[in-house]
């Protein structure tokens, strides 16, 4: 607590600001002051009658007294220098106070800090603003600190103080926009927010930017916890480390917290350490390898899902504390599971105690409208040319992956980043500085971010939610790209679902919708995707799209994931539609698993099991996925018969598959398919089993290959091509 000696006298000018709460280095006057020969000490409580600092070392104590202005107290002590000391108080309502002066400490944030903050650098920036329970000079307390440049004046408030925003306003460091106090004293389990005055002299409420907790919603206070959770995965972070996925099997399963399974006993939840065991044995039990979470990020509003995020750092309150995520990771990872969370960087919502209008100004959104809002979706747009608020973005990400051990990161909404013009008519956006659409700024920053995430964080995969054509999107940015390591294929999903969803009598005239994608399919390290984004706003879930009877919705299910399974491109499938709910995604109910009532549901679940396990044991189907050798067509053009038929490669020609899909309700018999080579073929897989709830039309046995011209290949097999069915045969080597 050192400090040079001053010549000191009140400035009564900066005591009416303390009492209009308006000023912004309340260090100036408050605290502790030590003169040539002797020290004031002054301390602001509004409301309070008596006030005595007591020397720690003696316990002598001193009178305060308030004179030119009600609340504020000082004393001049002669003949001593600087000495530790606590004040105490006492209120006409009976209150009485204890603490250390927090006006007494040096700024804790130094120089280098701002400096990297400043120009957007410091990727652990989340150690230093928010609210961090520490040590300063011997003494226990928080520091507290925020970005607010353009504020009047920051206090802490919370019921510590009494919501009072005149009793703990913050010290503005120099040279930056950083607002700081570290407050002595335990604080753990806390609400706070900061009390914001705009140098218009409008007064708000503001919850942490960088809080790592928050109340339960509606209430929106942030809350001051500790993260000290001990990680037992050590081995799956380096294993991590060596892990190159686009050769290995990724099989997701994407999940809303909430509205998976919700407890028996009255409360709305489950706590994320109950919800980690319950699904990591249903994941394990089917077959999925990553779990996909919708955002955990903290946000006000239930049906947005977690996608207008107001606590970027803080895990929702909804399923427990920080730590008992850190859990939820944890146990994935002992099972053997990665988790992938949504991560929402493209826009916030216009909540009052969020992000928007932050210290009166538009602070991490762009200032021109025609930049800084979503005109669609109501929510601000971040501005990713503002130094600080990139800085923001980037540590951000990094921190999920440094804090809570995530193994990838999904970004939502990429292509709304990447254009000017998203979701915009003419003259509703402005072009950049070489008169095009694209968003330069949001390019850089998505560049760092999968840089740094590469070099800090080896094996986190970043993913993205694109839905255009923008080029290279996972390739490097030092081959020109964005540097992503995967890209959600919008455009298969799309083709795909519009063609399962026709009446099989119509499809041979859309047979290209799912041919095309092989069009692209290397151009971009791709996941097949049927998400919750498909199962929402009356676009029915996936057994809904399908045409047909009750019987012929299920098969033509089964035939449509058999496709998915077994095209190129890791894999992500929607909760509740592995066992064929009816019901669009709602988040305010668990899924119906009282449908496991019916056979046709158990035989789906059955077949989604199969189909994972068959997808997790035969190499071809996932080892050369983005490689052209891992695919051939057989024959892409049976347009008429609705068939197609296709060989997935692996690195082992025994691992060769040859698959043939039939999207018609019609039986082929003594049907000739091409081998890709003589031999002994095998179907090894059916979605017409009996056991999943088919008519049982199987190839059964061995069958020979015959020489002959067929499909430009000179051997093939003759066999029975069920309808509505997918069939794998595999070589007998």
């Amino acid at each position: 607590m050192t400090r040079r000696k001053e010549v000191f006298a009140i400035n009564w000018m900066e005591v009416e600001a303390l009492a209009n709460a308006m000023h912004d280095n309340p260090h100036h006057i408050l605290g502790m002051h030590e003169c040539i020969d002797d020290v004031y000490i002054n301390v602001y409580l509004p409301d309070a009658k008596v006030v005595k600092a007591v020397d720690l070392s003696d316990g002598k104590k001193y009178s305060l007294v308030s004179e030119r202005k009600e609340g504020f107290f000082s004393v001049m002590i002669k003949d001593k220098s600087r000495f530790d000391y606590k004040i105490t108080a006492k209120f006409d309502d009976g209150r009485e106070l204890e603490f250390i002066d927090p006006y007494v400490f040096e700024p804790v944030i130094d120089p280098i800090d701002i400096s990297k903050f400043n120009e957007g650098i410091h990727y652990e920036i989340y150690e230093k603003l928010g609210a961090h329970p520490m040590t300063v000079d011997g003494v226990d307390g928080v520091l507290f600190a925020v970005w607010a440049p353009n504020a009047e004046r920051v206090s802490v408030v919370g019921n510590f103080n009494n919501w009072d925003g005149r009793v703990h306003p913050m010290r503005k460091l120099d040279y930056s926009g950083i607002f700081e106090l570290f407050i002595p004293g335990d604080f753990i389990g806390e609400i706070y927010k900061y009390e914001i005055r705009s140098k218009k002299g409008e007064i708000f409420m503001k919850s942490d930017p960088y809080a790592t907790s928050s109340e339960l919603r509606p209430a929106n206070a942030s809350r001051i916890v500790k993260l000290d959770y001990k990680w037992k995965d050590e081995a799956w972070i380096k294993a991590r480390e060596e892990k190159d996925t686009l050769s290995e099997p990724m099989n997701i399963y994407e999940v809303h917290l909430g509205a998976w399974k919700r407890p028996e006993d009255g409360r709305e939840f489950y706590n994320y350490r109950e919800i980690a065991e319950k699904l990591a044995k249903y994941l394990l039990e089917m077959g999925y390898n990553y779990v996909e979470l919708m955002p955990v990020m903290e946000h006000p509003y239930d049906p947005s899902w977690g996608y207008q995020v107001t606590g970027y750092y803080a895990p929702t309150s909804r399923y427990g504390e920080p730590e008992d995520f850190m859990y939820f990771v944890d146990y994935m990872h002992e099972k053997g599971l990665g988790v992938i969370i949504d991560w929402v960087p493209a826009h916030f919502p216009k909540d009052a105690h969020g992000l928007g209008r932050f210290d009166g100004t538009c602070l991490y959104e762009h200032e021109n409208p025609l930049r800084g809002e979503h005109p669609h979706w109501g929510t601000y747009i971040f501005n990713y040319a503002r130094n600080e608020v990139r800085n923001f973005l980037v540590a951000n990400a990094l921190y999920w992956a440094e804090k809570f051990h995530v193994d990838g990161i999904r970004m939502d909404a990429v292509a709304s980043m990447l254009y000017l013009d998203y979701g915009r008519t003419n003259g509703e956006w402005l072009p950049n500085k070489y008169g095009g659409n694209e968003n330069l700024d949001a390019i850089d920053f998505i560049k760092e971010l999968n840089t740094l995430m590469k070099e800090r964080h080896k094996g986190v995969i970043m993913i993205a939610e694109e839905s255009t054509a923008w080029p290279m999107m996972t390739r490097s940015s030092s081959e020109g790209g964005l540097g992503f390591d995967y890209k959600w294929n919008m455009g298969w999903m799309n083709d795909f679902i519009s063609y399962m969803k026709l009446d099989p009598l119509y499809r041979k005239y859309h047979h290209n919708e799912l041919t095309f994608s092989m069009v692209y399919a290397y151009s971009e390290n791709f996941i097949l995707v049927l998400s919750h984004d498909e199962v929402v706003h009356e676009k029915g879930s996936m057994i809904e799209k399908m045409p047909g009877g009750y019987e012929d919705k299920f098969s033509n299910l089964r035939a449509a994931y058999g496709y998915m399974m077994t095209h190129p491109g890791k894999k992500l499938l929607f909760m509740g539609q592995e066992f064929a709910q009816f019901s669009e995604f709602n988040e305010s109910h668990e899924l119906d698993w009282s449908l496991f009532e019916f056979d046709a549901h158990k035989y789906m679940q059955a077949y989604v099991k199969s189909l994972n396990k068959l997808y997790e044991s035969e190499p071809a189907l996932y080892e050369l996925d983005s490689q052209p050798e891992g695919f051939e067509w057989i024959n892409a053009n049976a347009a008429n018969d609705s068939i197609l038929s296709f060989v997935r490669n692996g690195s082992d020609e025994e691992d060769t598959l040859l698959i043939i899909c039939n999207f018609t309700p019609v039986i082929h018999k003594q049907y000739k398919l091409a081998a890709p080579s003589a031999g002994k073929w095998q179907e090894i897989f059916s979605s017409d089993a009996g056991k999943y709830g088919g008519g049982g039309k199987n190839n059964r046995g061995i069958k020979q290959t015959k020489k002959g011209e067929c499909d430009g290949r000179e051997q093939y097999i003759t066999i029975t091509v069920p309808p509505l069915s997918i069939s794998v045969f595999k070589k007998k080597i």
